[in-house]
């Protein structure tokens, strides 16, 4: 039984060892290298509170550059919005005038309808025949001749130009021909067939306007491109137009007559600023 009550150096120790004392406990593991050890919290050094991080305040958006109309100084701001102002209602008048040309006849049309077809017709007519053409088969021309009066007094009469030639010929071999030459000349006759009779007499308060209209372009015509009538001046033109069948396919059987039948109008007294070059 002496194991249990050895008192020599390698006898185990009770829990008050030999001396009646606790054994002294055992040291802290090294602190791993870079890193200051720690010291242990005290009653007089409190474990401090961790607070949060506050992240930084974010930056504000960049100032964008003023563009468009807030780029201008307030003066002509102003400026700009009257200019859009006119606009709309140029645009809304323009709007309501079509309208009115293309609606059944009403109370507005019958009190304002000279107003509405000065505004409207030529350069403004709504044609349905976009969406349901009828080919043509029949080739019209518009020719033209003119009484020019000289330099030394007297006047000379002009051979018959053909107009409608001379605006296939600028159109043929051309990639992109203008709207001008392909249908200036042809809507203006088809505008004065439809406002006149058979005996060339208007029909309605459009016929005198279609008569001007046509009129002012055969003289334009001819002053750029008759030699004639760029040495003097021109008093009165006569139009007519001469008025072909396409001829059918061989194969069809069918015959047409290939003989031209002219519509000759009257002669017309040219205004003096269309003589004098006013419309050129």
């Amino acid at each position: 039984m002496d194991d249990a009550y050895d008192e020599g150096a390698d006898a185990p120790h009770g829990p008050d060892g030999p001396s009646g004392t606790r054994p002294e406990p055992e040291s802290a593991p090294p602190a791993p290298p870079g890193r200051p050890p720690l010291d242990p919290p005290t009653a007089e050094s409190p474990v401090p509170a961790v607070s949060p991080v506050s992240p930084a305040p974010p930056a504000g958006p960049l100032a964008l550059p003023r563009t468009g109309v807030a780029a201008l100084s307030p003066r002509y701001q102003v400026g700009a919005a009257l200019a859009l102002a006119l606009v709309a209602v140029a645009a809304c008048v323009h709007l309501g005038m079509v309208f009115l040309s293309v609606a059944p006849a009403n109370t507005v049309t019958k009190q304002h309808g000279k107003a509405i077809e000065e505004w409207v017709y030529p350069e403004f007519e709504q044609n349905w025949k976009l969406f349901a053409p009828n080919p043509l088969q029949q080739n019209i021309a518009v020719q033209v001749r003119a009484d020019v009066l000289m330099q030394d007094g007297t006047t000379t009469t002009t051979g018959w130009n053909d107009l409608s030639a001379q605006d296939g010929r600028a159109i043929d071999g051309s990639l992109l021909p203008s709207h001008t030459v392909q249908n200036e000349l042809r809507r203006a006759w088809d505008f004065f067939t439809t406002t006149h009779g058979a005996d060339n007499r208007p029909i309605g308060l459009r016929g005198s306007l279609s008569e001007q209209y046509l009129r002012r372009i055969v003289v334009m015509r001819m002053y750029a491109g008759d030699a004639t009538s760029q040495k003097g001046t021109i008093e009165r033109v006569q139009v007519r137009s001469s008025t072909t069948n396409v001829p059918p396919p061989d194969w069809s059987g069918e015959k047409v007559s290939d003989t031209p039948v002219y519509r000759v109008l009257p002669w017309w007294t040219v205004t003096a600023d269309e003589a004098n070059g006013g419309v050129r």
